[in-house]
């Protein structure tokens, strides 16, 4: 499978930007929103082959506060090629925009590609929304969410959130619309019929929790 490949070597993380945003899992099959037909052949293609060069080559391995959450909302998040021709500068910016940890620094980094290409396209803005929520999880070690139209499951990296104590009053200040299930993934229940509103709320809830994970380290 894609994830168990990007634990190889840096090239893959950076190869397959769009691709672990959203989560690898069954890429061909219906319910995997990161479609090849989403990402385009050309530019999949493409990853693959700059993946496979970069192993080949020894490339170290991430660091380990670099590794990559699985997002899944159920949307198309790309550069398309209307928008940036050249394949070349696609890739490119997807690697610049993997490296980037910060709300200013993606929020400078769009305003750039307006700039250089216009107006960005429904597509680019989740892609940097969804550039966004990674950051949150990476912070709150957060390593998948998955949502959907009646909410979000969160799985926490190793099972472990860094103030247990405040997550859990967290939770509880959500009421019947959030639980634990017995495998420590973290339910909420919520109404999210579009993506933009899937969007908006893992936003809100991954915030949150980066918050809540940061609030020890103030102590």
């Amino acid at each position: 499978m894609l994830q168990s490949l990007e634990t190889l070597g840096a090239g893959f993380q950076l190869a397959s930007h769009d691709l672990d945003i959203r989560g690898a899992g069954n890429l061909l099959g219906e319910e995997q929103s990161g479609h090849i037909k989403e990402v385009g052949f050309e530019l999949y293609q493409s990853m693959l082959e700059e993946a496979i060069v970069n192993l080949k080559a020894g490339v170290a391995e991430p660091a380990a506060d670099r590794w990559s959450p699985q997002i899944t909302i159920g949307m198309p998040v790309l550069i398309p090629e209307d928008y940036v021709a050249d394949l070349a500068v696609r890739l490119s910016l997807y690697r610049r925009l993997a490296d980037l940890d910060t709300d200013e620094e993606i929020d400078n980094f769009a305003a750039e590609l307006r700039d250089r290409f216009g107006v960005l396209p429904d597509e680019v803005r989740y892609l940097f929304r969804l550039a966004a929520i990674k950051g949150y999880c990476r912070r709150a070690n957060v390593e998948k969410v998955d949502a959907g139209p009646k909410g979000a499951v969160i799985a926490f990296r190793d099972n472990k959130f860094s103030q247990p104590d405040r997550l859990v009053h967290f939770i509880r200040q959500h009421g019947q619309a959030a639980r634990v299930r017995p495998d420590m993934k973290v339910v909420f229940f919520q109404d999210w019929e579009t993506p933009e509103e899937r969007l908006k709320g893992a936003t809100d809830i991954l915030l949150q929790l980066a918050h809540l994970a940061e609030e020890k380290k103030a102590a």
